[in-house]
């Protein structure tokens, strides 16, 4: 899907206020999440490559809840992108 921030998918399908917007960079793949309902987090944090967020996602106590690598789906990244070639 695009809208007029870019290329998204739907990180957790049953909530539609977050999308995961992903681009190719130069052969890299980036993401940067957007939550509708904290207009805020689009400007506060920026892309980060598959890497990065699982450096950030290593660093997380998983005892608190869902493991938020779980937003960043690799696949589902270059499915949508090819999608919109």
């Amino acid at each position: 899907m695009k809208d007029q921030h870019g290329i998204f998918y739907y990180p957790a399908p049953a909530n539609k206020t977050f999308k995961m917007y992903v681009r190719d960079n130069d052969g890299v793949i980036e993401f940067r999440l957007h939550n509708e309902e904290d207009p805020k987090m689009w400007e506060e944090h920026g892309w980060i490559t598959y890497e990065m967020a699982k450096q950030a996602a290593s660093m997380y106590n998983r005892k608190n809840g869902a493991d938020p690598l779980s937003l960043y789906d690799f696949e589902t990244a270059l499915s949508v992108l090819k999608d919109q070639d």
